[in-house]
């Protein structure tokens, strides 16, 4: 799949939202990637999934287990670590910090790839590599559907994306949109 057709996989779910958003990084934008609509059909997740794969196989890097933040990651996490015939793992947040739950652990020197659905700063990613490195992980690689930085945001390791695009985000009282006197829904997972 190239980048049109992800992005039209996007359009025809109606995954691909125009209006003003408050992103689960606080920043605000005119567009959204509700990845979830296209997750709930599990041929479209195996699909994309399979993608990730594809790139990640090109570049021939070894993976012992995927860990992706949970909700946004979670599905497209499971069906990469599917696809590569290795566990899947995610992390939660516990009163305010990104922790390993119900019994999960990471073996020592494990090589990881986190997986995510979209990248805007990269918190959720960064937050998943700083809970599971003192555990001993060796994060190999980034994963994202969609990466609304074009590349910007750098994890220190290898990384992927089927959409990558420079989306213009903005601090609240930066922000055009609430200049202009529209309020900010927030479609995302973190509260």
């Amino acid at each position: 799949m190239n980048q049109s057709e992800v992005s039209e996989l996007f359009k025809k779910n109606k995954a691909l939202l125009n209006g003003h958003f408050l992103l689960s990084s606080g920043l605000h934008s005119d567009t959204y990637f509700q990845s979830a609509l296209i997750l709930q059909h599990p041929k479209e997740a195996e699909k994309l999934a399979r993608e990730l794969v594809k790139q990640i196989n090109e570049k021939g890097i070894k993976i012992d287990a995927v860990v992706s933040p949970a909700m946004g990651g979670i599905i497209i996490g499971h069906e990469v670590a599917r696809a590569l015939v290795v566990r899947a793992v995610f992390t939660e947040r516990v009163d305010g910090k990104v922790t390993l739950r119900r019994g999960f652990s990471i073996g020592k020197n494990e090589k990881i790839i986190v997986v995510e659905d979209v990248i805007t700063t990269g918190l959720s990613t960064k937050e998943v590599i700083d809970s599971i490195t003192p555990l001993g992980a060796n994060v190999v690689a980034v994963a994202s559907l969609v990466d609304r930085s074009a590349g910007k945001v750098d994890f220190g390791v290898t990384r992927f994306s089927l959409l990558s695009l420079d989306v213009k985000s903005y601090k609240a009282q930066e922000c055009p949109l609430c200049k202009d006197g529209s309020a900010a829904v927030k479609p995302g997972s973190r509260k």
